[in-house]
C-alpha cells in the first residue's frame, strides 16, 4: 500500500518502514522502555529497536503475550537483549510499582516510548475512579514519565547521550471536544462521546511532549520529548467497533498502513540523528507535521499539567 507516496525533508514517506528508517543505525549501549509492546506496532518498535542494538525492556499488561513477542525477537535476533516487565496504566499504583522496580533495577534509561493506548471505549472509569482513555492514554504515561525522569536524566548525564521521550498521538486530536480539554468533565458520562474522549486523550499526549519540553528546557536536562501520529494501521485498538471490526480489517488491507509503516514513525524519532536536538515536535509520516490550534496552546499546556499532578497524588 502507498505506493504513490512522496518523501518529505526526512527523505521519509508515508510507505517508509521501521527498518528502512533505522537503517545503518547502531544502538549498542542503549536502553529503552516501550509501552503495549505486546501486538501492533508496539512489538514492531520493539522488535527494530532489539535490531538495532537497543536493550529492549517491554512494559505489558500480559507476561504471556510479552514472553511470545520476545522469544520471536530472540529467534530472529539471537544476540537481542529483551526484557519484560508488568505494567497496567489504567492503574496508577501498577505504574508507581513497574517505576520503582525499574528504578531500583541499576538499568540505565535512554529512550521511553509512550505507546500503549486503548480507543473509542464505552465510557469506563479506570481503577482510580478516572475516564478510563484519559487514564491510559494520558495520565498513566504522565505518572510513568514522571517517575522515570531522574533515571532518564542521570543516564544522559553519565553517558552524554541524549535521552528521548516519545508520545505517540493521533490525527484524532483534531477531534476533540471544542474546548480541547475538559477539565471539569474528564468524568462526565452524561456528555461523553467515545470518540471525542479518544481526541482528547491523544491531544493530551502531545500538550504532555510541549510542556515536558519546556520543563526539561529549564531544567538543562539533555532530553527531547516528542509526539507523534504513526498512521492509520489496522490493529486491535478497533476492538471496540462492534461489527465495524470486520469492515476496518478488510477495507484497511486496502487502505491503511501494515504494521512495518506504522512503527516506522516511532523508531524514527526515537534512534534516528535528524532528530537529534528537536524537541516539543508532532511528527507524521518520519517527518515534522502540524497540529491543531489546541496542539500548540502553552496556556492549555500548563492547565492539562496541573491537572494531571493533582490527579495522580
Amino acid at each position: 500500500m502507498w505506493p504513490f507516496s512522496s518523501k518529505g525533508p526526512s527523505g521519509f514517506s508515508s510507505s517508509s518502514t521501521a527498518e528502512e528508517v533505522t537503517h545503518g543505525i547502531n544502538a549498542t549501549g542503549l536502553t529503552a522502555i516501550v509501552t503495549g509492546a505486546t501486538s501492533g506496532i508496539g512489538a514492531e518498535t520493539s522488535r527494530v529497536l532489539a535490531m538495532r542494538g537497543v536493550h529492549v525492556v517491554m512494559a505489558v499488561r500480559n507476561l504471556n503475550s510479552a514472553k511470545q513477542v520476545k522469544e520471536s525477537i530472540l529467534k530472529e535476533f539471537p544476540s537481542a537483549q529483551v526484557d519484560a516487565m508488568e505494567l497496567d496504566l489504567s492503574s496508577l499504583d501498577s505504574v508507581k510499582k513497574f517505576a520503582s522496580q525499574f528504578n531500583s533495577s541499576g538499568l540505565p534509561l535512554n529512550i521511553l516510548i509512550n505507546n500503549a493506548g486503548i480507543m473509542a471505549c464505552p465510557f469506563m472509569l479506570s481503577n482510580d475512579n478516572i475516564e478510563l482513555q484519559f487514564a491510559t492514554n494520558h495520565l498513566g504515561h504522565f505518572l510513568l514519565t514522571n517517575l522515570l525522569l531522574d533515571t532518564m536524566k542521570n543516564t544522559a548525564r553519565q553517558s552524554n547521550t541524549q535521552g528521548r521521550i516519545v508520545n505517540l498521538s493521533s490525527e484524532a486530536h483534531r477531534f476533540t471536544y471544542s474546548e480541547g480539554i475538559r477539565f471539569d468533565k474528564i468524568n462526565d458520562e452524561s456528555s461523553y462521546n467515545n470518540w471525542r474522549a479518544y481526541g482528547q486523550s491523544k491531544l493530551a499526549n502531545i500538550l504532555h511532549a510541549n510542556e515536558l519540553t519546556r520543563r526539561l528546557k529549564e531544567d538543562g536536562a539533555d532530553i527531547t520529548a516528542n509526539s507523534l501520529h504513526p498512521g492509520a494501521i489496522s490493529t486491535n485498538l478497533f476492538r471496540h467497533m462492534g461489527v465495524m471490526t470486520g469492515l476496518v480489517n478488510v477495507v484497511g488491507k486496502l487502505v491503511f498502513k501494515n504494521i512495518p509503516q506504522g512503527a516506522a514513525t516511532t523508531c524514527y524519532v526515537a534512534l534516528h540523528p535528524q532528530v537529534k536536538g528537536v524537541s516539543g515536535k508532532y511528527f507524521s509520516d518520519s517527518n515534522v507535521s502540524t497540529t491543531t490550534s489546541h496542539g500548540t496552546d502553552a496556556v492549555l499546556a500548563r492547565k492539562l499539567w496541573d491537572l494531571s499532578m493533582n490527579l495522580i497524588k
